[in-house]
């Protein structure tokens, strides 16, 4: 394994070095041995107690910093401005090189303790909320959504006091995988505080280090690339999400990264049934994240980086290079679209097809992951037809999607003969679902469930084929 101290290159404004938490206990409840592997991490984490040692109680890396860093940001939370922001219960607690991507990975945690930022928080992690975010990154990286990974989940033998849970409840921490921790507000913090020299510093460290731009263009060149980057990356991760049917419920502009990966699930909800207006977020009363608005809020957010890149570029050339965002969205929505549904995102007629199918679903009486399970591979397809759900598609509402797919090619990578899609329905993570896998966990400390859900998942990312960069997939066995 090859441990990286990229982070040091940032301007030292943008973190702080932090302590972990002393826990009462370490239990291993999951470790993902697929990454490890990939990682050739094996001579490190041989055991559980290795895995406590490091993901527990975070003792550093050989060649790693010898303390964790909190990062360092600020962002709009809900359209509002807040500069009290940061790692208020995680850090980077290492770098990793990957070698089969040649891309950098960062060790970032969630739960871990206290830190200058925690404000009003006690900066733990309930266990149930380490399993969602399990389960919401499994999930997605299964459905090719570019997404963290869960690395490593530890129960802490601590009680905690939730509202939003029964309480007194476990507690955990958790370890994520992703290719940045640095985020839109990370340059709002910059931009906020006018510290334009780092703020140069940043956006050639970003270009650099997860871009790949190995020359030293003239900083409103930099600024530029950058940011035509940053747009496509957006677009794509909006389009992803609408396709998954899934609702993040927090898309603040701290809640995006600059490597377009989602990340920090809280409050996320898979549709029911297709509903523009579906939300996640309890709290989110006037709809602002809901569904159908997440490919505006990814703009909005987009917009406000835009902002900080003023100093270097004029507002009228921003204005330019963001208005690209929705003409790249809408062609991303159609290919995230035909990859749920296994049809060739080169027809000719893909966006006619997948707009009047989803014009349909609007007033279905059907679940979303019924509907493109139902109407994967298209005409290479007749599980339609045989589905208990095939009254609704004979109606008036949904005769001209179905004739449509029907003459769809299937996609030349899709697998329609999968044993997964011979299945009478497909595998699903509603709430409901969710719910049902945590009771349990917490009645009885029985995993079996989860375990085997994993396993669905795994099934399901098999199907689809749409493993993000090829990796060798999820663990299957939930620890304990």
């Amino acid at each position: 394994m090859q441990i990286s101290t990229n982070h040091q290159k940032l301007p030292h404004i943008l973190y702080c070095p932090v302590e972990a938490a002393q826990f009462p206990k370490t239990r291993l409840v999951y470790r993902n041995l697929a990454w490890a592997q990939r990682l050739k991490m094996d001579a490190v984490l041989k055991n559980d107690a290795d895995w406590c040692d490091r993901f527990g109680r975070f003792t550093p890396f050989d060649g790693a910093q010898k303390q964790p860093l909190a990062l360092c940001y600020h962002g709009h939370q809900f359209g509002v401005y807040n500069p009290d922001l940061g790692d208020g219960r995680g850090f980077l607690y290492a770098q990793i090189m990957d070698a089969p991507s040649g891309r950098l990975l960062d060790f970032g945690t969630k739960g871990s303790g206290k830190t200058p930022f925690s404000r009003q928080g006690d900066g733990r992690l309930t266990l149930k909320g380490a399993v969602r975010e399990l389960l919401a990154s499994a999930m997605l990286d299964a459905l090719g959504v570019n997404t963290s990974k869960t690395f490593a989940i530890i129960e802490t033998g601590e009680a905690l006091h939730r509202e939003d849970e029964p309480s007194p409840t476990r507690a955990a921490v958790l370890t994520r995988l992703s290719h940045s921790h640095i985020r839109i507000g990370t340059f709002q913090r910059l931009a906020y505080l006018q510290e334009h020299e780092a703020l140069e510093a940043l956006i050639r460290y970003v270009l650099a280090q997860y871009y790949g731009c190995t020359d030293a263009p003239p900083i409103a060149e930099a600024a530029e690339r950058l940011l035509v980057s940053i747009t496509e990356k957006q677009a794509q991760l909006a389009a992803s999400w609408l396709g998954a049917g899934f609702v993040h419920g927090v898309l603040n502009s701290d809640n995006f990264n600059i490597t377009g990966e989602s990340f920090d699930y809280g409050p996320w909800r898979f549709l029911p049934r297709m509903d523009a207006n579906f939300t996640a977020a309890y709290f989110d009363y006037q709809g602002r994240y809901c569904y159908g608005r997440q490919g505006e809020a990814a703009f909005w957010a987009l917009c406000r980086l835009a902002d900080c890149f003023v100093p270097f570029l004029g507002v009228e050339a921003l204005e330019t290079l963001v208005g690209r965002y929705h003409q790249i969205l809408e062609k991303a929505v159609t290919r995230a679209f035909c990859r749920r549904l296994g049809i060739d995102g080169d027809w000719d007629d893909a966006p006619d097809c997948i707009g009047t199918f989803l014009g349909a679903l609007r007033g279905a009486d059907v679940g979303f992951d019924e509907a493109c399970f139902d109407w994967y591979g298209g005409a290479g397809r007749v599980q339609a037809d045989s589905s208990k759900r095939k009254s609704i598609y004979k109606t008036n509402d949904f005769a001209p999607a179905a004739a449509l797919l029907r003459t769809a090619p299937p996609a030349p990578n899709s697998h329609p003969d999968h044993a997964y899609f011979a299945q009478t329905d497909p595998f699903h993570l509603r709430i409901e679902a969710v719910e049902a896998l945590w009771e349990p966990i917490a009645e009885a400390d029985d995993w079996t469930k989860l375990t085997e859900a994993l396993r669905k998942i795994h099934q399901m990312g098999d199907a689809y084929g749409l493993w993000d960069e090829k990796a060798t997939g999820m663990v299957l066995d939930a620890r304990i």
